[in-house]
């Protein structure tokens, strides 16, 4: 796909606007496919733009900013705009679905139609080039897995824009397609995808001896879509020491992290010494609960970890933060240096850390892993298997 020649950043403006009022007033008909649609062509918009506008280098990296503040609307910020741009580089295989709706809902708007037919020209191997270079992680447009390829009319009319959204923040490929999958499969509501999310379902598949079974077991327990629901390096776990079992619970996989976690810190060298696991911490009439408390001998310090199995949240660095202030006035010797704490987690949103850590302890540490999973192989079989049945490549 390419820009038209004579787009220029008051052009832009205009598209996204003269989309966004058109989208708007069609909401009423399908809400979810409305606002995909809507937010996928905002993102082709914003992305050719920048790569093709007769005045793109006047803006740079202040394109965004400035177009948001000139189109003033809430649903048109900076944050959603990002996002949109973020959406459409990832989502590239939605073009057809989404120029057929546009073409079935707009037919009577010829403005609109030649507008976007003007702009949206076919050229697959620059549109590929493009998103390569941009995206952070391999996207499902155009991952290296062709046979897991979910069609994109299925993706389009059965996943909302949060939907996408959520799966966006999945960085590997194949777990992408497989949530995408068992969300299409199970009518998930988008609560429900991110629970499962929240407690790594793929791991715990990858992990299970019978993806199928696995699946199934998980589907008979999860909330369905009703009518109302529509309006430094990662560090790297292996699992050597779960049991063959084809159902997985994630208070096994936790407590399979905890245990390899303790093995990894008493492995890395000298000075770790395990003091606790589950260290009991009373703060007023409440009880806490840190995951693992070493003592480090060389450093002469307590190193407190705790593990978190999703996503990082607010609550967990500020938790940690009080640990490590029970420990300065209640633990800590003469002697001793301040206690360090390290929070692991599956993920972790930049700013979300930056923000929650300004001007508390700076030997607060938060470290993302990684899951080794012996069994993914397995897992993705299964998984071509099923997306061939659900009618893909």
């Amino acid at each position: 796909m390419i820009m038209a020649k004579d787009m220029d950043f008051d052009k832009l403006y205009k598209s996204v606007a003269k989309l966004d009022e058109a989208f708007e007033d069609n909401t009423a008909k399908a809400i979810n496919r409305n606002i995909t649609a809507r937010n996928w062509l905002i993102g082709f918009y914003i992305v050719h733009y920048e790569q093709k506008g007769q005045d793109r280098a006047k803006y740079g990296e202040k394109t965004l900013q400035t177009l948001a503040e000139r189109l003033n609307k809430k649903s048109l910020s900076y944050r959603n705009l990002r996002l949109y741009r973020q959406f459409y580089l990832e989502f590239l295989l939605l073009e057809k679905p989404i120029f057929d709706y546009v073409l079935n809902e707009f037919g009577s708007e010829k403005a609109l139609i030649s507008g976007i037919q003007k702009n949206l020209i076919e050229d697959k191997t620059t549109s590929k080039d493009l998103a390569i270079s941009d995206c952070q992680i391999g996207q499902t447009a155009f991952t290296q897995f062709d046979d897991l390829q979910i069609p994109p009319e299925k993706l389009f009319t059965h996943l909302s824009y949060t939907h996408f959204t959520l799966i966006m923040g999945v960085e590997d490929a194949v777990a992408r397609i497989f949530y995408e999958l068992e969300t299409i499969k199970g009518v998930w509501t988008v609560r429900e995808l991110k629970r499962q999310i929240d407690t790594n379902y793929f791991e715990r598949s990858a992990i299970s001896s019978n993806p199928q079974k696995m699946s199934e077991y998980v589907q008979s327990k999860t909330q369905k879509m009703t009518v109302t629901d529509i309006v430094r390096n990662p560090y790297v776990y292996e699992f050597l020491g779960l049991k063959d079992r084809e159902i997985v619970e994630e208070s096994e996989l936790e407590e399979a992290l905890i245990n390899h976690l303790e093995e990894f810190l008493l492995e890395l060298g000298q000075g770790f010494c395990l003091e606790a696991r589950q260290k009991r911490i009373l703060v007023d009439d409440d009880y806490f609960f840190c995951d693992l408390v070493f003592y480090h001998r060389i450093l002469k310090c307590h190193v407190l970890v705790d593990l978190k199995a999703s996503k990082i949240k607010y609550d967990d660095i500020a938790q940690m933060n009080l640990y490590l202030s029970y420990y300065k006035k209640n633990i800590m010797q003469e002697d001793d240096n301040p206690p360090v704490g390290i929070l692991m987690c599956i993920q972790a949103g930049k700013e979300l850390v930056e923000y929650a850590k300004e001007g508390i302890d700076e030997n607060l540490f938060v470290k993302k892993y990684k899951l080794a999973l012996p069994k993914e192989s397995e897992l993705t079989k299964w998984l071509k298997k099923e997306v061939k049945d659900f009618g893909g490549k």
